[in-house]
């Protein structure tokens, strides 16, 4: 398989690029290098490599799940800068 130039283009196109020629020649050299890599790659045995979930060993640490308790209506709006009874009050943004 190999990409066209007008390949090229259409996925320029696609994502709103405007290319020269140039740049769109150099695109299809680099993305036709790339394919021939991973037919390359499909062509290697890998019959003796074990599956992966991930590519390295390490491990995200996790907590325990645990309901807590939510922080009651005065701890939260404590530290607001500005705060009406029951709301954290902010500038307008929409006008």
């Amino acid at each position: 398989m190999s990409v066209s130039n007008k390949d090229v283009l259409y996925m320029a196109d696609l994502a709103r690029l405007r290319l020269t020629d140039e740049e769109a020649n150099g695109l299809q050299k680099d993305m036709n290098n790339i394919l021939d890599y991973m037919e390359l790659l499909g062509q290697l045995d890998t019959s003796e490599v074990p599956p992966l979930e991930h590519v390295t060993e390490l491990t995200a640490p996790l907590r325990e799940d645990k309901a807590k308790t939510p922080v009651d209506h005065e701890e939260a709006l404590k530290n607001a800068p500005d705060a009406d009874s029951d709301y954290f009050r902010v500038p307008r943004v929409i006008e």
